[in-house]
């Protein structure tokens, strides 16, 4: 997974593979932006609209799921 956060921008990218398979975007109308393989699949997303007060730090938090949930 990678995250990347353009302050200038103001836009919050998520990739939850390669971003190289990414084929075609999908906007859903909520400042979001689904971002699809060739197969139609989400491997990411980029938040429109993003940002962190000067003072703080974008922060992740990750949480794992068991399989199949």
């Amino acid at each position: 997974m990678k995250v990347f956060y353009d302050r200038d921008g103001k836009t919050l990218t998520v990739w939850f593979t390669d971003r190289s398979q990414e084929y075609v975007c999908e906007e859903t109308g909520d400042e979001v932006v689904l971002l699809k393989d060739r197969a139609g699949r989400v491997i990411g997303f980029e938040k429109l609209n993003f940002s962190v007060p000067d003072s703080d730090s974008l922060r992740v938090v990750l949480e794992t799921a068991p399989a199949g949930a």
